[in-house]
């Protein structure tokens, strides 16, 4: 999936706009979805889809799968937001918030309408935010990020950290695979018990062979002449378009005029 996703990154139908807009833009959604309300947030991931799908071209089963993760990893921990309990004398301080509940020995649980209230913001808030980092991944190369931070003046280590990190990423996921598939040719996952004796091995094999590749990419960047500072080249081949920049102006202004007129309570008088 990594993989794929850089790929992407590279051949998407964004990829002659300038990275510095795109950043920007990104940025700037992920700011109003941070402090946006729940009907905002939902037009937002609405509006990112159509910029990464229609726009982009990313293969809709990609970013379906992508926000599917994100949508159950949020499930699995907003249950925890949803249910509550009280015991069965403190009953009358619950009525009001139990929406469903059931009676367990002395306890009262039930389900919270404040928390279904505070976990849809939540569920709304990280599809949101998700969706514009989508965008950014999708459609902008790592490297190109990097190069757009050090043109925003920011530090250099930081720079580098990042890159290292995702090289590594890279490192790691081709490390495990050889070493899973080495493992699946003898047999390595017949049962229970071998599975849980190969998955020990591999993980103890991956920090080693990963600690091997790290000390042969420190040998090759000082055989390079590194200097302190990793410096990577891209051509400037970058068209801006006035339509994607009048449409990204115009649907940011929208965005943040319904947010005002949610807090006035303008829709809520209507």
């Amino acid at each position: 999936m990594t993989l794929q996703l850089d790929t992407l990154a590279y051949t998407n139908q964004l990829r002659r706009l300038p990275p510095e807009h795109k950043l920007i833009f990104a940025l700037t959604t992920l700011i109003i979805s941070l402090c946006a309300h729940p009907l905002v947030q939902i037009l937002i991931v609405i509006w990112m889809s159509i910029w990464t799908v229609i726009y982009a071209k990313i293969p809709v089963g990609v970013y379906w799968r992508l926000l599917m993760f994100t949508i159950v990893f949020c499930l699995t921990s907003l249950p925890a937001l949803m249910v509550n309990g009280v015991a069965i004398a403190n009953l009358q301080t619950a009525q009001l918030d139990s929406w469903y509940g059931l009676n367990f020995g002395h306890f009262y649980i039930y389900i919270s309408r404040s928390g279904i209230i505070q976990a849809w913001g939540i569920l709304t808030r990280s599809l949101a935010c998700v969706s514009c980092l989508y965008f950014l991944m999708l459609t902008v190369p790592f490297t190109e990020i990097l190069q757009t931070l050090r043109q925003l003046r920011f530090p250099a280590l930081l720079t580098d950290l990042l890159l290292l990190m995702y090289r590594f990423i890279f490192i790691l996921l081709k490390t495990a695979n050889e070493l899973l598939t080495a493992q699946n040719s003898r047999g390595g996952y017949r049962n229970w018990h071998t599975s849980m004796k190969s998955l020990a091995l591999l993980i103890g094999q991956l920090l080693q062979r990963t600690l091997q590749q790290y000390s042969q990419f420190s040998l090759g960047l000082q055989a390079r002449g590194f200097s302190g500072e990793l410096r990577f080249w891209h051509p400037r081949r970058y068209r801006s378009s006035p339509r994607y920049i009048i449409e990204a102006i115009c649907g940011c202004v929208l965005l943040i005029g319904l947010e005002i007129c949610q807090n006035a309570g303008i829709f809520t008088r209507i």
